[in-house]
């Protein structure tokens, strides 16, 4: 089943509104995952988002059918760091899978204790 946001947190995961994001880095990933985070923590603004995400589904697309653990919301991080970085998909592959606050940003977790890989 598509869900829009999981709000269980998996072992080892921490809340998104608590991840810790350094404020005085100039790159541009923490900027990107600060914008997503104040989103996801103001609930008019992640409403809005998730009715926007709602109305791109096509209306012959199942919503009961989907990849397990593939949540629009870790769609919309995913495509919000693609756009924002500008990034090819290997790099965005390399982010999702090695990068800290990313992988807290997706709710993985730490490292080796998700049952996704």
């Amino acid at each position: 089943m598509r869900k829009v946001i999981d709000l269980q947190l998996r072992l080892g995961s921490i809340p998104i509104e608590k991840i810790d994001l350094d404020a005085r880095s100039r790159d541009d990933i923490p900027a990107v995952l600060r914008g997503l985070q104040m989103v996801y923590a103001d609930k008019t603004a992640r409403a809005q988002l998730i009715d926007l995400l709602d109305a791109h589904f096509r209306p012959g697309i199942d919503r009961k059918v989907g990849r397990p653990g593939m949540e629009m919301w870790r769609i919309l991080v995913l495509a919000v760091l693609k756009q924002g970085l500008g990034c090819d998909f290997d790099r965005l592959q390399e982010l999702a899978n090695q990068h800290g606050a990313v992988r807290d940003m997706l709710g993985h977790g730490a490292k080796g204790l998700d049952d996704e890989r």
